[in-house]
């Protein structure tokens, strides 16, 4: 006979891996969506000559720049785990009150 696996509580389970690389992978596509509007951005700038090219190339530089890192760092990276929520040994926790006082009160329906 072999061990028997501790079922998990719906309210614990994790996402599927599934699930999990699939919103990864959007996050991905997002963040290298804005790196390709920051390189047509930087090409506009340059062709129409804007006005303080010489601060607004510097911050779309590093934005092309630092992009790719965080992309592949955060689809590289799990997901943050969910805090809180229910917990079926928390500590602390109290009953609620009975709402009687003696028995004496209790009432009670008689079927015939």
């Amino acid at each position: 006979m072999g061990r028997r696996q501790k079922a998990a509580l719906i309210t614990t389970a994790e996402m599927s891996p599934e699930e999990e690389r699939r919103i990864r992978t959007v996050r991905y596509v997002w963040m290298m969506s804005i790196r390709a509007f920051l390189v047509v951005l930087c090409g506009v700038f340059l062709m129409l000559r804007m006005p303080w090219i010489w601060l607004w190339l510097p911050l779309v530089l590093v934005g092309m720049a630092a992009l790719p890192w965080l992309a592949v760092s955060m689809a590289n990276d799990r997901l943050p785990r969910k805090r809180g929520g229910f917990s079926p040994h928390r500590r602390g926790a109290r009953a609620l009150p009975s709402g009687r006082t003696s028995q004496s009160e209790h009432r009670t329906l008689e079927s015939e």
